[in-house]
């Protein structure tokens, strides 16, 4: 519970210390990444929120050893009401009333997925055939690349409304779900007591985790920071964080076989909390009331 509330700590700060660092930057594209990469690694403010981020991950690692996929979930959840609270606070975000009654929607029915929760019956799952997570991930990974340039393409329209970040939100929210299904692979190799420390690293190595884990890595890095410079980090964070705890929690729940609820009642939390989030996710709306210049451009004067 404590790593857990911690991860949540630093997931919430080193997204706002990101999100205040590129408010001072250029605009930043995610089809020129190299040029992206520079300008971040130039902001010592940048630096400090990917470290706090970075350390998150580590939290999370803890918190999977000890705990089921579900449940781990539900808790890093919770860490939404301090990510809004920071953005208000230090970003001067405002939520509409709208995208408020949607977060609290999310929150309660992650709520009902944690007290679908069995902790004398659940059971802390440590790998899942490799073919099996290949098919999961590939096509996540491939759905979310296309959502993001199909949410790029949309933007360039001049006469567009901006966009909430809705639709980059649910694309590197897939991304972090495969992300995160590998922690959960390599976290489940590290708990393994045979052969000690330089077996569970070659297990590990021989492994298709660490891999997913670079390549969504260095995408997510890529793709998040341009989506959250030109959109607020108080919708889109939560938009990505609940697509990755959902995808976690039920795709990862099948793959490392950690058994559902035998109690109808819990099923039936653990059943109605998923498709609440997904219908909220369905209903929030994806562009703002009013357009806004791109980042960097120069507002026009009427001759």
């Amino acid at each position: 519970m404590g790593a857990a509330l911690l991860a949540n700590v630093l997931y919430s700060t080193g997204f706002v210390l990101e999100k205040r660092a590129l408010g001072t930057l250029p605009e930043v594209s995610a089809r020129r990444p190299a040029h992206l990469l520079r300008l971040v690694l130039g902001s010592p403010l940048w630096i400090a929120g990917a470290l706090a981020l970075a350390a998150g991950f580590a939290a999370q690692l803890l918190v999977y050893r000890t705990l089921p996929i579900a449940a781990a979930q539900g808790l890093f959840v919770s860490g939404l009401v301090l990510l809004v609270l920071l953005s208000s606070r230090l970003l001067g975000e405002e939520t509409s009333g709208r995208e408020r009654y949607a977060l609290a929607a999310i929150l309660l029915a992650l709520l009902m997925v944690v007290l679908s929760l069995d902790e004398g019956a659940d059971t802390v799952g440590a790998d899942a055939p490799y073919p099996l997570v290949l098919l999961v991930c590939v096509p996540s990974l491939a759905a979310g690349v296309w959502l993001y340039r199909s949410a790029e393409r949309g933007a360039r329209h001049r006469h567009r409304l901006p966009t909430t970040g809705v639709e980059y939100g649910v694309a590197v929210g897939l991304l972090y779900g495969v992300s995160s299904l590998a922690i959960k692979g390599v976290s489940g190799h590290l708990t393994t007591d045979g052969g000690g420390l330089t077996g569970a690293l070659t297990a590990v190595l021989r492994s298709p985790y660490p891999y997913l884990l670079l390549f969504t890595g260095a995408f997510g890095l890529v793709l998040s920071q341009a989506a959250l410079q030109r959109c607020r980090a108080s919708l889109i964070v939560p938009v990505c964080t609940t697509v990755t705890c959902l995808f976690t929690a039920v795709l990862g729940t099948l793959s490392f076989g950690e058994a559902l609820p035998a109690d109808p009642l819990k099923l039936g939390l653990r059943i109605a909390g998923t498709c609440l989030a997904v219908t909220v996710l369905l209903a929030m709306p994806t562009h703002d009331t009013a357009p806004t210049p791109p980042i960097g451009a120069k507002e026009l004067t009427p001759p």
